[in-house]
C-alpha cells in the first residue's frame, strides 16, 4: 500500500492558496490602505467611478419608464451583488501601486489584458445571474404580497410600502432574502477577484479560496459584508454621487483584505 501523498496531492497542496486568519483589526487596517490608495491617485479614478452611479441611475429611469416600480428598491440593494466585478479594475491599480509601479486611470482597464481575463469574465457572468435572479425573486416577493397591482405614482408607491402593515411585510422579508443572496456573492467573489489577477489560478481554485476564507474566518467576513452593504447604501442615497467616492475606497480596500487573507 502507498505512503504518504499521491502526486496530485502534493500538486493541489502547492499549487492552492493559503488562507490566513484575520480579525476585525485586519479590517480596520484595509479600509485604512484603501482610503490611502483613493487620496494618493483620486484623479485616475475619474472615469471608473463615474461608470457605476450612472448605470445605476440608468436602471432606475428604464425601471420607472416601464412602471415596474417594484424593482426600483432591489435595483439599488443588488449593488452590492455586482459590487465586487465592478471593483476588479481598483484591484489591479492597487495591485500596481503595492508593486511600486506607475499608475494611471487607464491602468483600471489594463484587466482586460490579463491572463486571467476569462476566468474573470465567468465569475462576473455568474454574479450578473446572481443579480438578476434576485430582481425576479424581489418581484415575486412583491406579488405575494401586494398582488399584481401597482400604485400608478411615485409617491403612492413610497406610501404603501413605508406607511401600511403589507409594506413592512415587504420590508422584512425582501431583507433577509437579499441578505442570502448578498452572502452567496460574498462568499464567492470577495477573494476570487483579487486572486485570479495576482496569481495564475483557474475560476475553480479561486472560487473556492474565496470559500475557504469565509469558511476559516466567518464572523470576519459577515462583518466585511456588512460594512461593505451598509457604505454602499449610504453611497446610493444621495443619487449615488455618495459611490464615486465609496466604491473606489471599499475596492482598494477589498485588495488589501485579500492581501490578509491570502499568503503570499
Amino acid at each position: 500500500m502507498a505512503t504518504g501523498k499521491s502526486v496530485a496531492q502534493e500538486y493541489a497542496s502547492a499549487t492552492e492558496p493559503e488562507v490566513r486568519h484575520i480579525g476585525p483589526g485586519d479590517l480596520k487596517d484595509a479600509l485604512a490602505l484603501g482610503l490611502d490608495d483613493f487620496k494618493a491617485k483620486p484623479s485616475h479614478l475619474l472615469l471608473l467611478v463615474l461608470i457605476y452611479p450612472l448605470v445605476g441611475i440608468f436602471l432606475i429611469r428604464y425601471t420607472f419608464g416601464e412602471d415596474i416600480l417594484p424593482l426600483v428598491f432591489p435595483l439599488i440593494a443588488g449593488f452590492t451583488l455586482i459590487g465586487p466585478v465592478a471593483a476588479v479594475g481598483l484591484y489591479e491599480i492597487s495591485r500596481r501601486r503595492e508593486l511600486g509601479l506607475d499608475i494611471s486611470w487607464r491602468h483600471a482597464f489594463d484587466v482586460f489584458h490579463s491572463h486571467s481575463f476569462w476566468s474573470i469574465a465567468a465569475i462576473g457572468l455568474l454574479q450578473m445571474m446572481i443579480y438578476f435572479a434576485w430582481l425576479g425573486t424581489a418581484l415575486l416577493i412583491y406579488q405575494a404580497i401586494f398582488g399584481s397591482d401597482v400604485p400608478s405614482t411615485l409617491y403612492g408607491f413610497v406610501n404603501e410600502i413605508f406607511m401600511t402593515t403589507k409594506g413592512w411585510q415587504l420590508i422584512v422579508i425582501g431583507s433577509i432574502v437579499g441578505s442570502l443572496f448578498a452572502l452567496l456573492v460574498l462568499a464567492i467573489s470577495a477573494i476570487s477577484f483579487p486572486l485570479l489577477l495576482d496569481k495564475d489560478v483557474g475560476v475553480r481554485t479561486a472560487v473556492q479560496t474565496s470559500l475557504k476564507a469565509f469558511q476559516v474566518n466567518p464572523m470576519t467576513m459577515l462583518m466585511w459584508g456588512v460594512i461593505v452593504g451598509a457604505t454602499l447604501a449610504l453611497g446610493a442615497l444621495p443619487l449615488f454621487v455618495g459611490l464615486a467616492v465609496v466604491m473606489p475606497i471599499l475596492g482598494h480596500a477589498t485588495w488589501h483584505l485579500y492581501r490578509k487573507i491570502v499568503a503570499a
